[in-house]
């Protein structure tokens, strides 16, 4: 079974920076896809920023590309989320999410293995 544990989530200043850690653990971390997702309270789970674990090939977001990087470590099976020049708007709970195949990483359905969640503040 596999897990997913998220950190680094906390409240940041508009303009400022956070790191989100994603270590997942449970299997092999091979020809599978994950990706970032955020909610905010009434609306529906949004895509953030994906990868395959192999290969790395990214998807961004149009609202976050340019400021967020989403990037891995194959040694640490650890995905992460940079979120630089933050804004209001990118304040939601974010969520790390397992795909054990190759798949579109925009559609939350494709998932089948989510964290918990961190919440992210971003203050004006």
């Amino acid at each position: 079974q596999v897990q997913l544990v998220e950190s680094g989530g906390g409240l940041v200043q508009a303009g400022g920076s956070l790191r989100l850690s994603c270590a997942a653990s449970g299997r092999t971390l091979r020809r599978v896809t994950m990706g970032w997702f955020r909610q905010v309270p009434g609306n529906d789970r949004e895509f953030v920023a994906g990868r395959t674990w192999i290969g790395g090939s990214l998807w961004y977001a149009d609202s976050v590309k340019g400021r967020f990087t989403i990037s891995a470590d194959n040694a640490k099976n650890t995905l992460y989320l940079q979120m630089n020049s933050l804004k209001p708007e990118d304040t939601a709970v974010y969520y790390c999410a397992l795909s054990p195949k190759y798949t579109s990483p925009v559609r939350a359905d494709e998932y089948n293995y989510w964290g918990q969640g961190t919440q992210v503040t971003v203050s004006s």
